[in-house]
């Protein structure tokens, strides 16, 4: 998404350090990993970070942001969530093309075609993203964990109360009692999707969780 801020911090990178670790001995190409949790939980740092070693350690990795699969671009979003609360959750995503674009990926189709979200000027334009020399695409997003095309889940651990002051720092919305309200409501949807993670990130983003993920 273009106008999209990151904040990378130690603790971002000490974690994706664990995890590509983790990935040495299941990494294959065209492997695909999603990065979930809640908004503000630094899931867009963490996949940043995740490609950005794997990369240095020759595995050429690419980023598939959530928030350019969204139905609406992000101000009118927010303002069809204002009208119908209920209209958060998957279904404002286009989850199904974000899983068709790891499928074209992982069956070396290049390149794949892909909305990007022009953040400030609020619309959604398309782009070709080359993955021919890629060996890895990291999917990041809140209901990312859903995908059916991934081989790797990682899920960050944070609820929205957690995730608060972080939110504050990237300053994509300004805070008001309704966010609040979309907060909650995600908190709901998304902290269901930990069981389907492979890894589990601490809140306090200080150690990770390994496990077996339900089916």
């Amino acid at each position: 998404m273009i106008g999209d801020k990151l904040v990378i911090e130690k603790h971002h990178t000490d974690r994706a350090l664990e995890i590509c670790d983790l990935l040495k001995d299941r990494l294959r190409e065209k492997f695909a990993i999603t990065v979930a949790g809640e908004s503000g939980s630094g899931k867009s740092e963490l996949a940043s970070e995740i490609a950005r070693l794997l990369t240095q350690e020759g595995l050429k990795t690419g980023i598939l942001q959530q928030d350019d699969y969204f139905v609406f671009p992000p101000k009118t979003n927010h303002e069809m969530r204002r009208r119908n609360l209920e209209q958060v959750g998957p279904y404002e995503v286009k989850l199904d093309f974000l899983d068709s674009n790891l499928r074209s990926f992982k069956r070396g189709e290049n390149p794949i075609y892909k909305p990007l979200v022009v953040y400030d000027e609020d619309r959604i334009t398309t782009e070709e993203m080359d993955t021919n020399d890629l060996g890895a695409l990291v999917a990041e997003g809140t209901y990312t964990s859903l995908l059916q095309f991934s081989d790797f889940r990682v899920f960050i651990d944070r609820d929205y109360h957690q995730t608060l002051e972080a939110r504050k720092r990237r300053a994509r919305d300004r805070w008001e009692p309704f966010i609040q309200d979309v907060l909650e409501r995600e908190h709901q949807i998304i902290s269901q999707h930990q069981a389907l993670a492979q890894v589990i990130v601490a809140p306090d983003f200080g150690s990770i969780l390994t496990r077996e993920p339900e089916a």
